[in-house]
C-alpha cells in the first residue's frame, strides 16, 4: 500500500480543520438532544453529555404534532422533486436537440431566473396562489408546490449531461425508429441516472429545508411544514434548549439519510457535465 505524500497529507489536514464549522453544528445538535438541562446550562458548554437524556425526544412528540409536519413536509419536498426532475429532463431535452428559434438566447434568458432572488417575487407568487384560494383547507399542499414546478438549476444540468451522449448514438436511435420521446425516455433517461439522482437530491434537500413560503402561506395549523412545526419548540418552550435540539436533529434526519444514500450521485451529477 503505497504511503501518502506530504502534500497529500497536508491537504487532508486543511480539509478537516475547514470541515469542523460545518459539521460541529449538526455534531452539537444531535448531542444536545440527549443532553440534560445541567449538561446544557454549564459553561463553557458541554460537549459530551454526562448521561443521556432521551426524554427530550420523546418530550418533542409530546409537544407538538411531529408526526404530522413530517408527513406534510414529505408530501411538499416529495411532490416539488418530482415535478422538477419531470420539467427538467424535458425542458433539458428540448433546448439540447430540438430546432427553436432563438434557442441558445431563449435559453440564455431561462438561466437568467437563477440570478432573481426568490424573495423579490415571493409577494406577486402569494398574491397568485392566495388569489387562487390555494391557501385554506387540502388546497394548501398544492399551494406549497405550484411555484416550485420547474427549475432552471435542474434543466441546465441535465442539457450539459444530455449532450455529451455521442451523436452517432442519437443517429442510431432514430435509423431504428425512435422518435423524441421515445429517444428521451428509453434512451437518455437511463444513461443520465446520475445525473437525474443529483438533481433530485438536491430538489428534495431545497424542498424539505422551506421556511419563509411554508411560513407566509400556510394558515391552518394541521397543514403545517416540519421547518415551521418545530420552530413552536422555541416560542413555547424557551426554558428547555434540549427540547429544541431534540426538534432540530429529528428534522435533520431525512436530509442526512438523503446526503448520505445520494453523495455519489451528487458527485458523479455535478461532474457529468464539465469533460466532453
Amino acid at each position: 500500500m503505497r504511503k501518502p505524500s506530504l502534500g497529500q497529507v497536508a491537504v487532508y489536514v486543511v480539509l478537516g480543520v475547514a470541515a469542523i464549522p460545518v459539521l460541529f453544528p449538526v455534531y452539537y445538535g444531535f448531542v444536545g438532544a440527549v443532553m440534560g438541562p445541567g449538561d446544557l446550562a454549564t459553561y463553557p458548554p458541554a460537549l459530551v453529555p454526562a448521561d443521556l437524556h432521551w426524554q427530550n425526544v420523546t418530550d418533542v412528540f409530546r409537544s407538538v404534532p411531529l408526526g404530522r409536519f413530517y408527513l406534510n413536509s414529505a408530501i411538499q419536498a416529495g411532490a416539488i422533486t418530482l415535478a422538477q426532475v419531470v420539467t427538467s429532463i424535458v425542458a433539458a431535452y428540448a433546448f439540447a436537440f430540438l430546432r427553436l428559434p432563438a434557442r441558445a438566447a431563449t435559453f440564455g434568458l431561462f438561466l437568467a431566473t437563477l440570478m432573481v432572488p426568490w424573495e423579490s417575487i415571493i409577494i406577486p407568487n402569494y398574491l397568485t396562489v392566495s388569489g387562487w384560494g390555494l391557501a385554506r383547507g387540502s388546497l394548501t399542499y398544492l399551494g406549497l408546490v405550484l411555484p416550485f414546478l420547474a427549475s432552471a438549476f435542474g434543466t441546465f444540468l441535465l442539457r450539459q449531461a444530455f449532450l455529451q451522449f455521442p451523436s452517432e448514438l442519437r443517429d442510431a436511435a432514430v435509423i431504428d425508429g425512435c422518435g423524441h420521446w421515445r429517444l428521451l425516455w428509453r434512451v437518455l433517461v437511463p444513461l443520465s441516472k446520475p445525473s437525474i439522482a443529483a438533481v433530485g437530491v438536491y430538489v428534495f434537500l431545497s424542498a424539505w429545508n422551506q421556511y419563509f413560503w411554508p411560513l407566509i402561506l400556510i394558515r391552518d395549523t394541521e397543514f403545517q411544514t416540519l421547518q415551521i412545526g418545530i420552530s413552536q419548540l422555541n416560542d413555547a418552550e424557551a426554558a428547555q434548549p434540549g427540547l429544541v435540539l431534540a426538534g432540530v436533529a429529528l428534522s435533520l434526519l431525512p436530509t442526512l439519510a438523503v446526503v448520505i444514500l445520494g453523495q455519489r450521485y451528487i458527485v458523479r451529477g455535478l461532474t457529468a457535465g464539465a469533460l466532453r
